[in-house]
């Protein structure tokens, strides 16, 4: 992943990070959902990524998630 990109919010969930990138990606912010969770056990996180720029209002969009 570039340097221009932060994470802004980690999941354990599935659901709920394909919700947060959807909403963020409506609302015209680039987003990517990065599984580092173990794949046999499904156990770790999920990492939620935006560019550096877009951090602020992506985590205002998606706080109450």
């Amino acid at each position: 992943m570039e340097q221009e990109w932060v994470i802004i919010a980690w999941f354990t969930d599935d659901v709920r990070s394909q919700i947060a990138v959807d909403r963020l990606l409506v609302n015209g912010i680039e987003a990517v959902a990065v599984d580092k969770r173990d794949s046999n056990y499904k156990w770790g996180e999920i990492q939620l990524y935006v560019h550096r720029d877009n951090v602020i209002i992506a985590k205002e969009i998606i706080k109450d998630l």
